[in-house]
């Protein structure tokens, strides 16, 4: 049976410590309810972004944003969908890309279809469960036991249309190799095509074990199901991007969804060279300890969380509001875009100010929605009206 090899060192330890406490607060923040449709939305965009540009995709944040949201509209502007009539087959659960073309995007096939591809594996994640209480935490309903057809569906969604049909979701059949891409060197060798059914075998009976469940904290388990499926590399390619799929699904599934406000992806993606490094190291440990990993893999886990939380706490100051205000506090769209930039401009905003970064607003709206943010406590307005300042109360 598979069992990781690894020690709880003083940075995984302060690493988690510093993940409960960006979790605690951002689950518990009085304005997150009105921010948590923005903030969500901005970590699928960049999930979907950092994500494919680590493996080589060439589209930029914004082009991507243009891509998932004429994908998200195609859907109610041609009235697809499922009808009563249509067989259901086990794919056809999850959705599939509807369309290579995206106003404003000039890009090959391939690499709209990656983006539309990896939005299709974060529905997929979404989907799964109900969360519940359990006696080692918030799990959802249908999170054990982890299965390898949703290690296959995942990898069928990632390849979809980027890989030959018969790879798609398929365990490999074939020796692969990692070379270096700048001199060729081979510096990784995964198992051999025969030995990949048993030891993935071995890691869904780990994963799904009460032994591990008990004993290996969420996140742990997290690190370890990315390094050891980019080890294992089950199929011919779309390793990486299934790996970190299945990763998300674990902390997902686990309760550290933390109201999927972050991209993990960013992480890797900001330094793609220590993300490599991590994995090409722990793959040298010849008795298979991958203590390194999990310190590297809790360490972005630590800061990408602790920066969704000091934006939050900025966005929300709830630690003050939530004691002063004693409730949560519904924003508009427009709302929550005034605020943002006075965060940005010192906690303040004069009307001219107002009207520039609202172009098309009117005025009489613009002035509704700051009155209606003085009358829930959460600004002061100082002046009069052609000259009024606005500022956020302390």
């Amino acid at each position: 049976m598979y069992l990781p090899k690894y020690q709880i060192t003083n940075t995984i330890l302060k690493n988690v410590s510093l993940i409960e406490a960006a979790r605690e607060v951002v689950e518990n923040a009085a304005l997150v309810p009105a921010w948590e449709a923005k903030f969500r939305r901005d970590a699928v965009i960049r999930t979907v972004h950092y994500g494919t540009h680590l493996e080589g995709n060439p589209l930029s944040k914004e082009q991507v944003e243009r891509v998932v949201e004429e994908e998200e509209l195609l859907p109610k502007a041609k009235g697809q969908g499922p009808r009563e009539s249509d067989p259901v087959s086990p794919l056809a659960l999850s959705p599939q890309p509807l369309s290579l073309h995206a106003e404003g995007v000039i890009a090959k096939e391939r690499d709209i279809q990656e983006v539309l591809n990896y939005r299709e594996v974060l529905k997929f994640i979404d989907a799964k469960g109900v969360p519940i209480e359990t006696g080692y935490g918030r799990v959802k309903t249908d999170s054990f036991p982890y299965s390898l057809a949703d290690l296959k569906e995942i990898h069928r969604l990632v390849s979809h249309k980027v890989l030959p049909a018969p790879e798609q979701g398929r365990i490999r059949q074939v020796q692969v190799i990692i070379r270096n891409k700048q001199n060729g060197e081979v510096i990784f060798r995964p198992p051999p095509p025969q030995a990949v059914p048993v030891q993935l075998d071995e890691f869904f009976a780990w994963i799904n074990s009460n032994a591990s469940i008990s004993k290996d904290h969420p996140v742990v388990r997290a690190g370890i199901a990315h390094w050891e499926l980019v080890r294992i590399h089950p199929f011919t390619d779309g390793n990486g991007r299934a790996a970190r799929a299945m990763t998300l699904l674990v902390l997902f599934q686990e309760g550290y969804d933390v109201k999927r406000f972050f991209s993990i992806e960013q992480y890797y993606d900001q330094n793609p060279a220590d993300y490599y490094t991590a994995l090409q190291a722990a793959s040298h440990h010849r008795d298979g300890e991958i203590t390194d990993w999990l310190e590297y893999f809790t360490d972005g886990l630590a800061i990408e969380l602790s920066r969704v939380k000091d934006r939050v706490l900025a966005l929300s100051k709830d630690l003050k509001l939530k004691g002063k205000l004693g409730r949560q506090i519904s924003l508009s769209e427009r709302q929550i875009k005034i605020m943002e930039y006075m965060e940005t401009n010192h906690g303040q905003i004069t009307t001219y100010e107002l009207t520039r970064v609202m172009r098309m607003v009117s005025r009489d709206t613009l002035l509704r929605d700051m009155n209606d943010l003085a009358k829930k406590g959460i600004i002061r307005k100082v002046g009069t009206t052609k000259s009024a300042r606005y500022i956020l109360n302390e």
